[in-house]
């Protein structure tokens, strides 16, 4: 069984290559059983134990089944060590047999960029050139290049609450030659945008509807537990909203709280990934039109992430 590195996956991975797995996969034929969440019990805080299992269907002569383990334990940062860690173990659909465990922190920044983008191919306008990064945590610099693969992106506005962070992240990004650059008026910069993306930990709306204008795709990957808001009513009011899988509809903040709180109906949410991927829904209707992409993340997309990296790994001298 191989173990495989955060730089290895990075070695093995380039978005446009992702982005079309992962639709080959939402259109594929793959089992995806809920999600199993664990408390813990520790002295202490204690921590959480998720798996999330996946598998290739019958049909597939090729298959996989792979899992990804996580663990939370909050108190780990007083010991010098990540509050949540991440593995993916992938098997051979056939025998069962292990063939790979990968760093499954890397693998999820890659392939929650790549959904996002995914769904930014299909509802992005074509021509979208202007975007603002709301948030310049760990996920940023991902979903920067994950939406720069799919759109011809020329002036990247990153924005946090702490402006040092934008101006570090800004830095580092234009020194790999992208087009980013720090700001500091969140309004003026969404007014101006084609693409929005925010991958925060907000518990109030950041992005306003009505910063928002004809033709701007909003990208709302953060807000995961209930109580966390990126975009306030408002701006899923003014948009046709999709989301990565029917999940989205019940999990996490910004649409399943609307849902909730009747702010939005349930027909306004047109459709999921796999939906768009099967051509069961159509993306973006006009030029004009506002549209909204909800990510809660899926166990599909560690898969077929997972596939791509053991396909495109070099043989082991």
């Amino acid at each position: 069984m191989r173990v495989v590195s955060a730089d290895e996956i990075d070695g093995a991975l380039t978005f446009p290559a992702l982005v079309d797995a992962l639709a080959a996969a939402f259109r594929a034929d793959i089992v995806v059983p809920g999600r199993h969440h664990h408390d813990v019990e520790r002295a202490g805080a204690g921590g959480t134990l998720l798996l999330m299992p996946a598998w290739t269907g019958a049909a597939d002569r090729d298959g996989f089944v792979g899992t990804k383990i996580v663990t939370v334990f909050p108190e780990n940062g007083a010991r010098g060590l990540a509050s949540v860690i991440g593995t993916y173990l992938l098997m051979d659909g056939t025998t069962g047999v292990p063939l790979a465990v990968l760093d499954g922190t890397r693998l999820t920044l890659w392939r929650t960029a790549a959904a996002s983008a995914l769904a930014a191919r299909y509802l992005a306008p074509p021509d979208a050139a202007r975007m603002v990064m709301v948030g310049a945590g760990a996920l940023a610099p991902w979903l920067i290049r994950a939406h720069g693969s799919q759109r011809p992106l020329g002036d990247v506005a990153i924005w946090n609450r702490r402006p040092e962070a934008a101006r570090q992240l800004a830095d580092r990004l234009a020194a790999e030659g992208l087009p980013v650059r720090a700001a500091e008026d969140l309004e003026s910069a969404v007014r101006q945008a084609d693409l929005v993306s925010c991958a925060t930990l907000s518990t109030a709306p950041l992005v306003r509807g009505a910063w928002l204008q004809p033709g701007t795709h909003l990208d709302l990957v953060g807000a995961f537990k209930p109580g966390m808001r990126e975009a306030d009513d408002e701006a899923l009011q003014r948009a046709t909203v999709f989301v990565d899988t029917d999940g989205a509809r019940t999990e996490g903040g910004d649409v399943a709280a609307a849902l909730v709180s009747g702010a939005i109906r349930a027909d306004q949410v047109r459709g999921s990934l796999i939906d768009l991927c099967r051509n069961r829904a159509t993306g973006r209707d006009n030029p004009g039109e506002i549209t909204v992409f909800k990510s809660v993340g899926t166990a599909v997309e560690d898969l077929a992430a997972a596939i791509l990296v053991w396909r495109n790994l070099p043989a082991a001298s």
